[in-house]
């Protein structure tokens, strides 16, 4: 066992001795903020950390202007009025549903007992409005996964609501995806058979067979850390790129696949030049490039893109992704940090700072 661990630790000086040596050799040198040499984000144009929007993916202005009158007001209706005019089968109207339950949700937390008031009087002024009733679904789910601990009784009780009140917002909406989706969310929580994920992924394939959320929901259960494995995954993944539309996103799904799998510590060395990451990578780009340009999706590939390029020290098209979503950066994987804004500074940092040490300059970058 002694050698064992022996081995671990000079293959982990070993890759920590190559990083460093590959940056001695012309690699990236981040300097202190104000030095003089320090490359500044701000002259590409780019939003300060402090002005980072980290509620959503990319602009949304008719849902910020909503939610900043609901919040002000506390009155459910413009909220109602918002995702009643939202088409069922497209993804906005599941991120919309997201962020106003998010919204309530973080009201809660925030002010125990009276954050969130708005959402309780539109379920009970408004019992049998679809909206209402999706948000609130999307709400439980949330608030079981920020406030209980996973597998616990509090935590499979309100889970168990949800699934309750997902099956009374399916009903108030034949064909809306939406309360499907947020039950695959139960689903991975409350440990579904893979015969009742399967049942429940139909549903959602008869609504709605290329949304791109729906998939990205569906992969955690298939994940190692949940019910599946990193076969599971990929498989699911590969299958859904494979029959993707010409134009859909979902090309870049083995990405994310990639990304639920990443080790904790990587010990080999260019492990994102790899050939699986490099494949996944030109998935995801292949994507983004064939994608509508208001694909309300496309920000969450491109962030995801912007972590795994700057990981494989691909400067220059780091840069390419970070100026078309730079300012919102409410998605993977920033939102898994506990500051979301400072880790995509980080980033965002290092690419600029790659990239001018390659040559690049404000006056090379097109927007």
């Amino acid at each position: 066992m002694d050698f064992l661990w022996f081995l671990f630790a000079l293959g982990l000086l070993g890759v920590i001795l190559a990083t460093w040596l590959r940056r001695r050799r012309g690699g990236i040198r981040l300097s202190e903020p104000g030095a003089p040499d320090a490359a500044d984000p701000s002259a590409y144009g780019f939003v300060r950390q402090e002005e980072l929007d980290i509620r959503m993916p990319g602009p949304d202005q008719d849902l910020l202007d909503v939610l900043d009158l609901v919040q002000r007001t506390q009155d459910w209706r413009a909220a109602a009025q918002l995702l009643a005019g939202t088409p069922k089968e497209g993804e906005v109207r599941w991120q919309r549903v997201q962020a106003f339950a998010g919204a309530a949700s973080l009201e809660l937390q925030q002010r125990p007992g009276e954050g969130g008031s708005w959402l309780r009087a539109w379920r009970a002024e408004q019992p049998k409005d679809a909206g209402g009733a999706a948000v609130h679904a999307e709400f439980l789910v949330q608030q079981a996964w920020r406030s209980s601990s996973v597998g616990s009784d509090d935590f499979r009780i309100i889970l168990e609501e949800a699934r309750e009140v997902c099956g009374q917002a399916g009903l108030l909406a034949p064909g809306d995806p939406v309360p499907y989706i947020t039950e695959l969310a139960v689903a991975r929580g409350l440990a579904y058979t893979p015969e009742q994920f399967d049942q429940l992924w139909a549903k959602i394939i008869d609504r709605a067979p290329h949304h791109m959320g729906a998939h990205l929901a569906a992969l955690h259960y298939w994940c190692e850390k949940w019910h599946g494995s990193r076969k599971d995954a990929d498989r699911f993944a590969t299958a859904a790129a494979a029959r993707a539309p010409q134009g859909s996103l979902l090309a870049a799904l083995p990405l994310f696949a990639v990304f639920e799998h990443l080790p904790d510590v990587v010990m080999v060395q260019d492990f994102f030049n790899t050939e699986i990451v490099s494949k996944a990578m030109g998935g995801a780009m292949y994507a983004v490039h064939s994608a509508r340009p208001d694909d309300p999706m496309l920000a969450h590939v491109r962030h995801l893109l912007v972590h795994f390029l700057v990981r494989a020290e691909r400067w220059s098209e780091a840069m390419h992704q970070l100026v078309h979503v730079d300012g919102h950066i409410g998605a993977l994987p920033w939102t898994l940090s506990s500051d979301p804004a400072a880790e995509y500074a980080v980033y965002r940092a290092l690419a600029v700072a790659g990239y001018e040490a390659n040559g690049g300059s404000p006056a090379t970058l097109s927007h």
